[in-house]
């Protein structure tokens, strides 16, 4: 008879989903140290939301990946949720230097579509053990399918 291993502290587990999360915001904050300048000298379409948005909208949508990605460990996630989760971080990570360092935004738009497709992968393996975890990325991909959006358009206007 095998003994299961204690499980650990739910609210360190919590703080550790933060954390990824955190590093990605970062790494991302980071890499958009030039964005609003960047932004401002794009030609953008009329529907493209002010530069003073991003910040605020990205720090509501950061915590409610963290949350979602703890609720989906509080129920014993299957790995291949863990997966696109992960992969849904890296493509997460790589789109802002990739945009506005990097000044690719074709190689972006593919990127945020990737993204795009990995977090309705990633909706709908949450959601198969958590409604409230994949409710909670229903945000982050209406956002990222506007960013996806204005990335094209940019793209073609620039």
């Amino acid at each position: 008879m095998t003994e299961r291993a204690p499980h650990r502290n739910p609210w360190l587990m919590l703080a550790g989903f933060v954390g990824v999360v955190a590093v990605v915001a970062v790494v991302a904050a980071l890499a958009a140290a030039s964005a609003r300048e960047v932004y401002a000298r794009l030609e953008q379409p009329s529907w493209a939301a002010p530069a003073s948005w991003f910040s605020p909208v990205w720090t509501v949508l950061y915590v409610m990946i963290a949350v979602a990605g703890w609720l989906y460990w509080r129920t014993d996630g299957e790995t291949r949720g863990f997966a696109a989760y992960g992969v849904g971080l890296l493509f997460n990570l790589l789109w802002t230097p990739l945009f506005f360092e990097g000044r690719a935004t074709g190689v972006a738009l593919a990127d945020i579509v990737l993204l795009d497709v990995t977090v309705v992968v990633t909706i709908a393996l949450f959601g198969r053990r958590s409604k409230a975890a994949a409710a909670l990325l229903v945000p982050y991909l209406a956002w990222i399918l506007y960013a996806t959006a204005l990335n094209a358009a940019i793209l073609v206007l620039n």
